[in-house]
């Protein structure tokens, strides 16, 4: 039995929604940040790229619930997400001073880094309109009730922004699951973002303020950051002691990684689920030309396995197979097909496609 009981999609206007923030990424190529003349743009952020590899790999009808200022980098961004297939039309728009002192765009500069040079990032996310979002400025009823949704997404960056945010994502959470949406936070944490509010251990104390609300949390456990540390007796013991603690869970889950340099990981994935352990296969010495986003595209292909009916093991898969293809390409978000995906699922090789 599926302990998720997703609703079928004849009853939901969306498959997935997510809340969340959409940055413009600015990346130099081959080149620093300091000394970069050009610089590619790109679509990126957290929640959002879950919905974006959601609609543009595995078709299925997605949106964003985000907030963007009114001016010529807000519609920049608001194109990025038409072309990415992700429904646009619950973005909150906010008026623009013209300097950006009231509110602006949220936007960032990242170097994928090489061997030895780890990858770098500068941002500029301060006072950004979706920063700015709190309770009672979106009508949940309305998009839960009346449209209908059968996943909802939210993580730590978005209640990270601010204040305000984490009311917002509780307000959204409480009602995705009183309409039955399957609900899941992703624990991600950004120490650009709490840098100068805690660290860790602040961010920490927020995430579990949202765990009573989820049905699914992914990016629980690190194994020290090296896949070859993993031990399924240890994850299942940390696993247990959150679900004793938070029984509304259903689904622990994380991605499990090793990083022996910027251009080579190696990646897995381990999840919790009607108390049993399912790991995915290992993708060893994975070339990595850009490694951001591949959690977000990890969630992406562990949910749509849900969303499309399959069992754990492929939703497992899928994730782990859809996150080592990500690494492959640029940018934030992912360039692959499901062919593609469960080609790599099924252990196909890397021969060319004539």
């Amino acid at each position: 039995m599926n302990i998720l009981n997703i609703k079928a999609k004849a009853d939901c206007h969306w498959n997935f929604l997510s809340l969340g923030e959409v940055l413009l990424r600015f990346c130099p190529g081959d080149e620093r940040i300091y000394n970069a003349r050009q610089f590619r743009v790109f679509d990126g952020g957290a929640e959002y790229n879950v919905a974006r590899s959601l609609a543009k790999v595995f078709k299925c009808d997605t949106a964003i619930v985000t907030a963007l200022a009114d001016n010529a980098l807000g519609h920049l961004a608001e194109d990025f997400i038409l072309q990415g297939g992700v429904d646009a039309s619950e973005i909150r728009w906010r008026e623009h001073d013209g300097k950006g002192e009231n509110t602006r765009n949220g936007i960032y500069f990242i170097e994928r880094g090489f061997g030895l040079r780890v990858p770098t990032s500068c941002f500029d996310r301060a006072n950004t309109a979706v920063s700015q979002l709190k309770a009672g400025d979106v009508d949940w009823r309305k998009i839960f009730g009346e449209k209908g949704v059968r996943w909802f997404h939210t993580g730590g960056v978005f209640t990270g922004l601010s204040g305000t945010t984490p009311d917002a994502a509780k307000e959204a959470m409480r009602a995705a699951r009183e309409s039955g949406a399957i609900v899941s936070f992703d624990l991600n944490y950004r120490d650009s973002l709490w840098k100068t509010r805690g660290g860790w251990e602040a961010a920490n104390r927020l995430n579990r303020e949202f765990l009573p609300f989820a049905d699914v949390v992914f990016g629980t456990f690190d194994f020290d950051s090296k896949l070859s540390n993993y031990d399924e007796a240890t994850f299942r013991r940390a696993a247990e002691e959150m679900r004793a603690e938070f029984q509304n869970l259903k689904a622990i889950v994380s991605t499990v990684r090793e990083v022996h340099s910027a251009s080579r990981h190696d990646l897995s994935a381990v999840c919790f689920y009607e108390n049993r352990i399912y790991k995915a296969r290992d993708y060893k010495n994975v070339e990595v030309l850009d490694r951001v986003g591949s959690g977000d595209a990890f969630a992406a292909g562990f949910i749509y396995g849900f969303l499309a009916g399959k069992d754990v093991r492929y939703s497992i898969e899928c994730g782990a197979a859809h996150a080592a293809l990500t690494m492959t390409t640029p940018g934030d978000n992912s360039m692959s097909t499901l062919v593609e995906v469960e080609k790599l699922i099924g252990g196909g090789k890397s021969d060319a496609q004539r």
